[in-house]
Parts: structure tokens; sequence; C-alpha cells
């Protein structure tokens, strides 16, 4: 998952290095914690959320395959 995440974040934003997943895995879920460069932050959660929303969504088909539930945090820095 932590992959997938990686694939679709360096596609969406301006810059990709700036890009950094993070992976806790839990029992039956796991949460992924999404970081970007301060100026992408707008392209990963896309107007009105639409852009996140989707990401998630591809999330949970490929989770559900394995019986898991993945909850995508994207991190804002201060």
């Amino acid at each position: 998952m932590k992959e997938l995440v990686q694939y679709l974040a360096r596609y969406l934003v301006n810059n990709p290095d700036a890009v950094e997943v993070k992976e806790t895995l839990g029992d039956t879920a796991s949460v992924l914690e999404l970081k970007v460069a301060r100026e992408d932050l707008g392209r990963i959660i896309g107007k009105q959320g639409r852009t996140a929303k989707s990401i998630r969504t591809i999330l949970n088909a490929a989770a559900s395959r394995t019986n898991r539930k993945v909850v995508l945090e994207i991190i804002e820095d201060k």
C-alpha cells in the first residue's frame, strides 16, 4: 500500500523528491501518513478534496483484496 501511495503522489506533485509516506501497521488496519512539499499540498487534496478522496478510494479497493482497512492521513507541515 505504501508503494501505491508513493507512486500516485509522485505523479501528482511538482516536487516528487519531497514525497514521504510512513506506514503504521495494526491488527486489521494500516495507517498511511503522506507528507508533501507545502506548495504541493493543494495538488494532493484537490478541489473540495476530490483528489484525496480518489486516492483513498483506490487504496480501499486495493486493501479489500487483502481484507484490510487502510486510512490515509495527509500531513501538513507547519
